[in-house]
């Protein structure tokens, strides 16, 4: 059996999704099957696993959307058939889906597909899309809110999965902090104490306006030391967020580090004082899982998929009110009387032992459950 993973409209391994496929391949069975993942040449060292049934094939293909969605619509049929693919995963979502499957194919839907859908006028477009959904085999949702969202939408229930994303505890795991001082990660020398928000940086739907603003309010009403740190790549409408940042009361103690290493994440969670997530369109939301798994207390948006993935394991807010983020942050940051210590402590305790339950090596398995049920 050979199955044929599509790493297309991953970003070259910078995306949630590039990282995705990076730890489903690592995490594979022992099998007899053959896995081949296919993509740009440029990425056939970015998804190595060291595993000899594990095999990449480039492709020559300019490093654009519109030629890569040519790729999938024109050539993409003739490709798979000369590979003889058994079945094939779309990992990217509707980023990059074919007209025709050829073969049994699994679509992994990590976003908030209204949401999506949302940001586009055209009702035709968003129409091809759940087209291309129904064509496929099999859907794998990332969570049970991704897939009511799409049953909502009139896809089968019959064919939608839910399989959670794994988190990678040799890589997210407690750091011990013996000082207060700076941290040191290459490039960046950051300030502590500091709170941290690792995410795309994007207008609206993210919610840094409203996360600066509730940290300007928090910094006013407590006078507390700590900066925060806008971790992430600039998105959509990104401009509009370092102009709120530039004209914030307190914009000397913002930092915007632009895109952060996956594998650095880890040290910069470990060295902060509380994780805030205001985003209100998470699918997923696995950053709020890293952050506990870092020993690191949560507070983020009553929002999307952050409930069903935070249990009861964070201090939830509104993200839409900037006073409510500037109370959630003042419940959780350490202060000099260690009035906040009880709950930092039973949030930290609880958010370590909830993340056991998201495992890579059951959600590989699980995935290649589902790819070998429909052929």
């Amino acid at each position: 059996m050979k199955i044929g993973i599509n790493t297309f409209g991953c970003d070259h391994g910078r995306s949630g999704i590039g990282s995705y496929i990076l730890s489903l391949v690592r995490n594979l069975p022992a099998s007899d099957f053959q896995v081949d993942l296919f993509g740009p040449e440029l990425d056939r060292y970015t998804y190595s696993s060291g595993l000899e049934s594990v095999t990449y094939t480039g492709l020559s293909v300019s490093d654009s959307l519109f030629a890569e969605h040519l790729w999938h619509f024109f050539r993409y049929p003739s490709f798979v058939k000369k590979q003889k693919y058994d079945a094939v995963l779309f990992p990217a979502g509707i980023k990059l889906l074919p007209l025709n499957y050829v073969v049994p194919s699994v679509v992994v839907i990590q976003d908030f597909f209204s949401n999506i859908s949302r940001n586009t006028d055209d009702d035709f477009i968003s129409g091809f899309h759940r087209m291309q959904l129904k064509k496929a085999k099999l859907i794998i949702a990332a969570s049970n809110f991704i897939k009511n969202d799409l049953v909502n939408l009139r896809i089968p229930e019959s064919m939608i999965q839910v399989i959670h994303n794994g988190i990678d505890t040799n890589l997210f795991y407690p750091r011990p902090q013996i000082s207060n001082e700076a941290v040191l990660i290459h490039p960046f020398s950051i300030r502590r104490p500091y709170i941290i928000y690792a995410s795309r940086v994007a207008f609206p739907a993210k919610c840094h306006v409203e996360l600066i603003r509730g940290f300007s309010i928090f910094k006013k009403n407590t006078g507390a030391p700590h900066r925060l740190v806008l971790a992430g790549a600039d998105g959509i409408n990104a401009e509009i967020v370092h102009r709120e940042v530039l004209k914030s009361p307190v914009s000397s103690d913002i930092l915007l580090t632009g895109y952060f290493p996956h594998q650095n994440l880890p040290e910069l969670y470990s060295a902060a004082d509380v994780c805030v997530f205001p985003s209100a369109v998470e699918g997923v939301g696995l950053p709020v899982l890293e952050a506990m798994a870092c020993g690191l207390p949560v507070a983020c948006a009553n929002a999307g998929a952050l409930p069903e993935m935070a249990g009861d394991c964070a201090v939830y807010f509104d993200q839409n009110n900037p006073e409510d983020i500037a109370q959630a942050i003042g419940r959780l940051v350490k202060t000099p009387g260690g009035e906040n210590e009880p709950l930092r402590n039973d949030l930290i305790n609880r958010g370590i032992k909830w993340v056991e339950a998201f495992n890579w090596k059951k959600s590989a398995q699980g995935t290649i459950d589902c790819i070998t049920s429909i052929i």
